[in-house]
């Protein structure tokens, strides 16, 4: 009888062990305040965009309506030698004329660096994008290739859902004709955008490329990119006109945690 009340407690003393360990495993993996479907990830991530690996990412299939003059069909997401490809085409689709591709992470990413390697669509009306982006308080960080001319990049922010920050940089190389870094690192208080590793913009909450004490972005975000037509916005993107396939390509995508 001793030895039994002996092994029992050694068997209560290891599950004890093991829970704890299981709980202190999963503190890089906490449900976020503004949508509790999401967890937050702390460690790295570097994905080759070799296959579609669901346990990371998602397909979009629906439409943002609005400006986006397309639908997000999860057909025009698929992965060909070794990249991620987002295909625009005139396939009807959730009420709209166009469909095209959104790629996005299931989890949310709190401040570190966000990289893609990417080659943009060329075609006026269009925006091949590489973004972080949370819905509910909508912060957002922005890098974006508009089609109209590719040897510019666009970056932008928004803070509670407000915009109105962008920059456009000239890139001194066409972006549709070849495979760029470009990179987002994102703090407290402060974005830094880079394209083949050079620093080209970057804001923050002291004063640099904006007021002292503007609100910065400041939650854990998605990482995302799509392609997309835009309709009644032809003073930004210009009009587009729809002359066959379009394609946005991404190499890899990876973060780099603080």
């Amino acid at each position: 009888m001793k030895k039994f009340f002996y092994l029992l407690a050694l068997s209560l003393v290891a599950a004890g062990m093991l829970l704890s360990c299981a709980v202190e495993g999963d503190t890089d993996a906490v449900a976020t305040g503004e949508d509790n479907s999401r967890a937050v990830q702390n460690w790295s991530l570097w994905d080759s965009m070799d296959w579609f690996n669901t346990g990371v990412w998602n397909k979009a299939n629906w439409t943002n309506g609005g400006m986006f003059n397309c639908g997000w069909r999860p057909e025009n997401a698929y992965f060909n030698n070794g990249q991620l490809v987002l295909k625009l085409d005139n396939t009807w689709s959730h009420g709209k004329p166009y469909s095209s591709g959104e790629y996005r992470t299931n989890n949310t990413f709190s401040y570190g660096t966000f990289e893609t390697n990417m080659k943009a669509a060329k075609g006026s009306g269009t925006v091949t994008s590489f973004f972080l982006y949370t819905g509910n308080p909508w912060d957002e960080i922005d890098v974006e290739i508009l089609g109209k001319d590719t040897t510019k990049v666009q970056f932008n922010y928004y803070v509670d859902g407000v915009g109105g920050n962008e920059k456009i940089v000239d890139l001194g190389f066409d972006a549709a004709y070849g495979f760029h870094k470009y990179a987002i690192e994102y703090g407290n208080g402060y974005i830094n955008w880079y394209v083949d590793g050079k620093w080209k913009w970057g804001v923050n909450n002291t004063g640099m490329n904006a007021p002292y004490g503007k609100k910065m972005p400041s939650h854990p975000m998605q990482i995302m990119v799509n392609l997309w037509p835009g309709t009644g916005v032809d003073s930004w993107l210009g009009r587009f006109y729809y002359n066959g396939p379009l394609y946005a390509n991404y190499d890899y995508i990876k973060y780099t945690p603080k």
